[in-house]
Formats: C-alpha cells, structure tokens, sequence
C-alpha cells in the first residue's frame, strides 16, 4: 500500500497566544467545521494565510475571532519586520478600508489613541454603554452589573485591540437583530454571547445589516 506523504509547512515563528474566545467558538462547532475553523487559524497565525474558501458556521465563527487574530498577526510581523506568507515587509499605518474583512473608518486609530489618553475601557464603562443602547434600541430596560470572570477576561482582550465607539457599535449591530436563531433573546442580553460574536456584530453595524440569521418566517 502506498502513503502520501503530506507536505510540511515550514514556519518562522514558534507560537501564539491561543485565547479562551477561540475555545470557546471552536466548542460551538460540529466536527468539520471544527476542522476548518482550527486549519484557517493556525494558517493564518504561522503562514499569514487568509481564508477565502471557508463557509457555513466554520465562516462565522472565524469572522468572529478575526480583530483577535489579525492583530496576533499584525503584532507579530511589525515587532519582528517579516511578513508570515514571505512577501516584503512594509509598516503601512491604518488610514481606512479593509482590515481584517472589516470596514474600519478613517480616523480610528485616532480614536483608539484619544481613549487610551482617556483612560482603560472597563467593565463600568461597558456597563454604561450596554445598558444605554440596549435600552435604546430594544425599549427595554437593562441594567446589567455582573460580568463573570471570562467575561471580564474577553473585555480585557478586546478593549486592547478595539476602540469604546466599535465596541458601542458592534453593541448596536447586536440589538439591531430583528431575528435571533429560535427566538433566543438571550443573545442580546449576554455578554458572553457579545464578545464571541463581537466582529461579526461589528461588520452588521457597517452593513446596515439588520438579518444576519435570515429573515422571519411567515
């Protein structure tokens, strides 16, 4: 019987920082879409690959993670100079467009800047955000005080990477869903549910995208 031998794929850089959030969104996943969610992200973190043939909930779940990864890549390649996929280096400061599949606006990086001027993005502050646009954009009340320890462990990571007004954002790309998969309102009162799914949430902001799980059945 003949073997293939599978080609190795020689790597520069030795490793990660592998977060809880990519944990947990790969534990979502069925067994295939487990399979390419893990292959997309060790090649895009050792090989600088981006997906493109990626679909379904193995998509979703990448899209999700991509502000984390990206910046993991980014970070990596401007301290060491190189790029990860052998291409030229060269510092190219954000100014707008695409980054990460994402439409960031000219002047964020000013924004992030002034904030962190400002002072760190906690959990209180979330808080106040959540509650005002939750309460803005469902007619409800919200008064969320409570964030467990992974959630407060995920505001850490994200608040490193994101600016307060995207995060707000990606808060009202959430609260503007108008159908949750089964009716599960819960996805807009968790914040575990927020940070998972923050680039996505993001990105429907942007779009305007009120249906990111189809539209309501008749």
């Amino acid at each position: 019987m003949a073997f293939k031998i599978k080609q190795v794929k020689y790597t520069k850089r030795k490793g990660f920082n592998f977060f809880r959030s990519y944990y947990d969104v790969y534990n979502e996943l069925s067994n295939k879409d487990k399979v390419a969610f893990i292959d997309a992200l060790l090649d895009r973190q050792f090989l600088g690959i981006k997906p493109n043939d990626l679909k379904g909930l193995a998509k979703f779940a990448y899209i999700s993670q991509t502000n984390s990864i990206d910046s993991q890549v980014k970070g990596y390649e401007d301290k060491t100079k190189t790029r990860l996929d052998g291409s030229d280096y060269k510092l190219h400061p954000t100014v707008g467009g695409k980054q990460g599949g994402i439409d960031t606006p000219t002047g964020q990086e000013k924004e992030k800047e002034k904030e962190k001027e400002q002072g760190v993005y906690g959990k209180h502050e979330f808080f106040q955000d959540w509650n005002e646009l939750r309460s803005k954009h469902l007619k409800k009340p919200s008064h969320l005080n409570f964030m467990s320890f992974t959630d407060l462990e995920s505001l850490k990571e994200l608040s490193k990477d994101s600016s307060r007004e995207d995060i707000k954002k990606a808060m009202v790309g959430l609260f503007k869903q108008k159908n949750l998969p089964n009716g599960n309102t819960n996805m807009q009162s968790n914040p575990t549910h927020f940070f998972k799914c923050f680039n996505s949430y993001l990105t429907a902001f942007y779009d305007a995208n009120d249906k990111l799980y189809g539209k309501k059945e008749d």
